[in-house]
């Protein structure tokens, strides 16, 4: 697929350094069997993000991302860190990237921020990752987007 060519490839040259030009048929088609083979792929987190961009809901797929990242910390003094980051990024009232979370989640998230565990954020991504797979998950394989990266890789044998 040539970058200069496919509307996707300019997209992700200016975003995400040319992953689209990486990414396989057989990936993307994967995408579409379920979602949680799109956010485990190698790629599908990424160009589903970009998706999001068009929805104003890409802040979904940076703090279920970031919240696999943190459960991987082991040092608790990076831990506390990483968990006041996500907590002033998405969950506090008004964050600059606030996520849809319910009142129980949000206000168990900010009676365990002093002490953070390695699952306090769990629910929320839960909750995240059933918004994105109910919700535009479904819109991102009917979207064009979608279909024309499909198409593309498709009659460009790649």
């Amino acid at each position: 697929m040539s970058p200069n060519t496919c509307w996707l490839c300019k997209i992700f040259r200016a975003e995400e350094n040319g992953i689209s030009s990486k990414v396989s048929l057989e990936e993307v088609l994967q995408w579409s069997q379920s979602f949680e083979n799109l956010v485990t792929s190698k790629y599908g987190p990424v160009i589903y993000k970009t998706y999001l961009k068009t929805e104003h809901s890409d802040e979904n797929m940076e703090f279920w991302v970031a919240c696999e990242a943190y459960k991987k910390i082991t040092s608790q003094r990076k831990r506390i860190s990483m968990a006041r980051k996500l907590f002033t990024s998405y969950i506090q009232p008004q964050a600059p990237k606030e996520i849809n979370i319910d009142s129980p989640a949000r206000k168990a998230i900010i009676r365990n921020i002093q002490e953070p565990t390695q699952s306090c954020f769990d629910e929320a991504q839960r909750i995240i990752y059933r918004h994105m797979e109910r919700d535009s998950y479904p819109r991102f394989l009917e979207s064009q987007f979608y279909q024309k990266l499909k198409h593309s890789l498709q009659t460009n044998g790649n």
